[in-house]
Order: C-alpha cells, then structure tokens, then sequence
C-alpha cells in the first residue's frame, strides 16, 4: 500500500479540492484551514512540508514559501467520511496571514464578534509589503 491508495481513499469535491484542516500536533491548538488537491497531497507526503492548493492562485502553495512560517507534517488523518483531512503540524512561527497564531482569533462572545489574539509578527515582516 503507497500513496495511491490514501488518494483513492480520499473524496475530493468536483473540483478536486478537500478541506484540510491543520492543528498543533503537540498542543490540539486549531491553526488554520485550508484545500489540497491530490498533488498538494502527495508532495507532503513526499517532502514532509505541508502544500495546499491555493483557489486565489490556482496553484500549488507550499506553506511558508513566502513568509517562513512553514508546516511539518506529523502525521496525516482522514476522516470517516473520506472528505475532510486533519494534518497534525509542526508550525514554525505563526499560521495566519494576519501575523496571528492561529486563523481563529475571532470568538462570539456576549452578541459580538471579539478578537481574542494579537498579531504576533506583522505582515510588513511576514510579505514585506504594509497590511
């Protein structure tokens, strides 16, 4: 049994896609979500860096090739439907576009939207350009 047989496994919508979602291996902390297609799929299974499919760029998008902020795999899961991938991470520095450490820095509390974390770096420092 090789990769092939993951990527059978695996049901991507009609475009190809599958959502995968990463987390902290060692912490459960839910960094970010995001699409891989069977190539995003088999590359990171090949190198260990974690690539996605990017929908904005319509290619692939290896984690951290612009920023730093790279995703080792740890381990790769599959859920019981085969149409969502949980990928357990090791991230280097922050997972969010925004400087934060995880996407999810929004919470509903009380009737509002609230920012429950600070950027930890700038994007300025991440893309060098002002955010």
């Amino acid at each position: 049994m090789g990769v092939e047989t993951l990527l059978d496994a695996v049901k991507f919508d009609a475009d190809g896609l599958v959502p995968a979602i990463a987390q902290q291996h060692d912490t459960g902390e839910v960094l970010m979500v995001a699409w891989m297609n069977r190539d995003a799929i088999a590359e990171t299974l090949a190198t260990g860096r974690v690539c996605y499919w990017s929908r904005s760029r319509k290619s692939l998008w290896r984690k951290g090739e612009t920023s730093g902020q790279a995703q080792t795999l740890v381990a790769l899961r599959l859920d019981c439907d085969g149409d969502t991938l949980l990928l357990l991470v090791e991230q280097a520095g922050v997972a969010c576009h925004t400087g934060r450490r995880s996407c999810f820095y929004r919470e509903w509390q009380a009737g509002e939207l609230a920012v429950i974390a600070a950027p930890e770096v700038s994007e300025e420092a991440l893309y060098g350009k002002p955010s």
